[in-house]
Parts: structure tokens; sequence; C-alpha cells
């Protein structure tokens, strides 16, 4: 089997699938600068012709996907394989493998590290030093910029997924209290506490959205649920910008209904006039969708997508993965 990967993928982690399943091309998506587009990755799939992809950012449509049905896999290097036309590849009988949990460490850092920035002021309290606005004598940013501590607050999350939990392992120990909404996961550690989806805004110093992008969580959180938050809550948003009604958050930020929002994520990628609204916004902390970006998740998706291939492949009849050490 010849394996193409475009994702970022670590020495260690192509020998081991070279040792398992032949041959591996490596061509990562990094040296073009961009993702692969469509057109891009079916001339890859031409040229090397490859019996499997690994894939990150790159397009993998259902044109791709139609034009090599002949792919025994296909590998995601993300949280969800949102790139890929899954639907096609379960039609043509190609298994698709992704990599949940892979930035949940990265994420739940970065949220910690925005709310003590947050909560202590200290962006403005940099700039301010920078203007050379400290007088001798003055107490002024002693006042100024007296902030909170982030201990004795409640965080509520939105979805309890691998970042959510994560976030709540690190931040028990400031010691914050957690509360959580998710059908789907059950609060493992009693001291978190599971509750409805309105409770989580009403109770919460912090709000925190963890979903993922589909039919029921588009728009999900709106005007009606930013309502019920606290007058000196925290929205935070380091998921999906479409689960979010961003003019209703936008309101509720330039009204002060709220105290502010840490974001990651917007509509529009680059923002738009409406997104620049929130960013420019001083009440917000904005970050250009970077909380997953660090160098060692690319060690996470290695070691995650590699223990599910070869699992994989010690279930399957030798000659149907056409291995070449075998």
């Amino acid at each position: 089997m010849t394996i193409l990967i475009t994702a970022p993928y670590n020495e260690a982690g192509r020998s081991e699938l070279e040792a398992c399943f032949g041959s591996v091309i490596y061509k990562v998506w990094k040296e073009n600068g961009r993702a692969f587009n469509a057109a891009e990755l079916n001339q890859l799939l031409d040229e090397t012709q490859a019996d499997a992809l690994i894939t990150e950012h790159d397009e993998v449509t259902e044109d791709v996907i139609r034009k090599h049905p002949h792919l025994q896999f296909i590998g995601v290097c993300r949280g969800t394989p949102s790139n890929v036309a899954t639907k096609t590849a379960a039609e043509l009988g190609i298994e698709v493998f992704h990599t949940p949990a892979r930035n949940a460490q990265a994420v739940a850092e970065l949220f910690v590290a925005n709310i003590i920035t947050f909560l202590r002021k200290t962006i403005p309290s940099m700039e301010w030093l920078k203007q050379r606005n400290w007088q001798k004598g003055a107490h002024a940013s002693y006042l100024q910029f007296k902030g909170n501590e982030l201990a004795g607050k409640t965080i509520g999350m939105v979805g309890f997924g691998a970042v959510g939990q994560r976030i709540a392992t690190l931040t028990k120990a400031f010691p914050c209290a957690i509360k959580f909404y998710d059908p789907y996961q059950e609060a493992s550690d009693p001291a978190c506490e599971k509750t409805s989806l309105e409770a989580v805004f009403e109770s919460s110093d912090i709000v925190s959205v963890h979903l993922p992008v589909n039919p029921s969580t588009i728009g999900m959180i709106d005007k009606k649920l930013i309502a019920k938050m606290k007058p000196d809550a925290i929205f935070v948003n380091t998921a999906r910008a479409s689960v979010v009604n961003r003019e209703d958050l936008l309101e509720a930020i330039e009204r002060n209904h709220i105290r502010g929002a840490i974001l990651d994520v917007f509509d529009h990628e680059p923002p738009d006039a409406i997104d620049y609204r929130l960013i420019d916004h001083p009440n917000v902390l904005a970050t250009p969708h970077t909380a997953g970006a660090t160098d060692e998740v690319e060690d996470h998706h290695v070691s995650i997508l590699n223990e599910k291939l070869l699992s994989w492949a010690r279930l399957q009849p030798a000659n149907s993965l056409h291995l070449s050490n075998l």
C-alpha cells in the first residue's frame, strides 16, 4: 500500500506507517503555503498512485473521492473530518478516521491564559505602560487596572467533550466550580455539575462554548440565551463561530449587557466588517483562530491516528490491504 500524507506528520509516525503498510509519500501542505484544493489533490493522488490519504485541511471533496474510489482509507488530522465528503466515502466503502482531542490541551491552556489576561486587564495595562503614562508617585495603574482572580468563579460549558473536560481538570485547581450542558456526556467527576443549557447561562461567571457544527447547533447560541447571562459574565468561543448568532452577541457587548467576550473564531475568516466590530471592541479579547495551534498538536494527531490505523490494519485480511511487507 502507498499512503499519501499531506498533513504535518513527524518522522517517527511516518516510519511506523511504513513498517506496517509499505510506502509513504510525504507532501505536506505547509510547503504549498496553504491547503491543497480539490484539483491539486486530484493531481497528487494521480501522480503518486496512492492507495490511502492522510490529510489535514485539504479539500477532500466528493469529486476527489469519486475519482479515487480505490482508496483504502482517509485519515483526517482534525477534531472533526469537516473538510472531507464523508457521505461519499461511506457510499464507496472508504474508511474515514479522524483525531478527536488532538488539540484539547492546547485549547484548554489558551482558555486559561486568555481568561486570566482578560480578568487582570493585562493588555490595556501593557498599552498604558508603553504609552509612558506612568507618572512619579501616582497610583493610577493600581486603581485603573485592578482586575479579578479566576479562583472562585463558576465556569459553565456548552458541550463537554475532550476540550471542556480538559478545561475542567485545569481550572478545578484554582479552584473554579464547573457546570456543563451536554446531552451526550455524563459527569465522570462529581465536582462537575451537569445542568440545563439555560442554567449554564444564568449561573456562570464564564460561559464557554465547545460545540461541533451540525444542523442542530448552527445558531444555537442566540439572544434568548445570551440575555440570561450575568451583567459581569464573560462569553468565550474557541469552537466554531457558526454556533453563535454573532449579531446577538455583538448587541450584548455593545450595549454592555455582559462584561465582554473572548473569541478565537469568526463567521468569516478573514473577518468581514461585522466581525471586526467584535474584534475591535475594547471588551473583546480576540485571537486569529489559534487556540489549537501548537507544535505539540501535530505530534498528538500522529499518535492518535497511528493508533487507529494500526489497530484497523490488524483487523483486516492481509490481501485486502495489499501490504507490501506481508
